[in-house]
């Protein structure tokens, strides 16, 4: 008996092993092909600040229009950003499609902090464009919920859209693998409820109420760290809910309500 037991300890301790040092490669299943720049979107490159450049999509605002920083999903790339905007531009937004270090050709291996900086590195390209934080609208879906609640801290936005955002990552570990000490295993945390509170914006949070991979209890817990948040629960839907056409009709129909929204725009 002792020795069965000596065995599974063992195992138990090379496995929660393994997972500690291959954990980003499950975290960031990053695609590799850099892809080719959808029609109208064109292929622009910005430096971090520990020296990387990073090759990202862009669409220009309409004038009087604000552009939207879309950060990604871990298993996506920037052109299914498009996709996911594709109401938003033809009304006249602007999108920045930001990417990740290590995904689409980028160098660099991504980490909560490298994409922290990755996403200073979009919001510094807009503002070389002299694109304002108050003509900003920061989205960010699944993962990039992180990144876009980050920067929504160090910048006061028009507004944050979070999609199928969880409340961290770390409770999101905790949750799936209830056996191991994921508190003390897991590198990048994403605490968005800790830092929720300090967004100086008005907040939209979408999630389906079908979504496997994170609950949408992380979008109700959201909800109840800011009361503030304008929250909406979609019936049937999964993870994949930035890409139908309910999340984008919700968004524009948030962003055309916030006060002073659009500022003579052009026709």
């Amino acid at each position: 008996m002792l020795t069965v037991l000596a065995l599974l300890a063992g195992l138990y301790v090379l496995l929660a092993v393994g997972l500690f040092l291959a954990q980003r490669s499950f975290i960031y299943p990053a695609p590799r092909d850099p892809g080719v720049a959808p029609a109208s979107f064109e292929r622009v490159a910005y430096e971090t600040a520990d020296g990387l450049t990073l090759h990202a999509g862009y669409k220009p605002a309409r004038a009087g229009y604000p552009t939207i920083v879309y950060f990604h999903g871990n298993g996506a790339a920037w052109p299914s950003s498009v996709v996911a905007t594709d109401r938003m531009v033809p009304e006249g937004y602007g999108v920045l499609a930001a990417e990740y270090r290590g995904y689409c050709g980028n160098p660099g291996r991504p980490s909560e902090h490298g994409l922290y900086a990755d996403g200073r590195a979009a919001i510094a390209f807009l503002e070389r464009r002299e694109v304002e934080p108050a003509d900003i609208v920061l989205v960010g879906n699944s993962i990039g919920s992180g990144v876009a609640t980050q920067m929504a801290t160090e910048i006061r936005p028009r507004a944050l859209v979070l999609i199928s955002p969880f409340a961290s990552l770390s409770r999101l570990a905790g949750e799936r693998f209830r056996w191991l000490p994921t508190d003390v295993l897991l590198h990048d945390r994403f605490e968005n409820i800790g830092k929720i509170a300090a967004v100086d914006a008005p907040i939209l949070v979408l999630h389906g109420d079908a979504d496997s991979l994170i609950p949408a209890s992380h979008a109700f817990a959201l909800a109840e760290a800011e009361p503030s948040i304008e929250l909406a629960i979609f019936a049937g839907y999964g993870h994949d809910l930035a890409w139908h056409d309910v999340a984008e009709i919700r968004m524009l129909r948030f962003l055309d309500e916030i006060p002073g929204a659009l500022a003579d725009p052009e026709p």
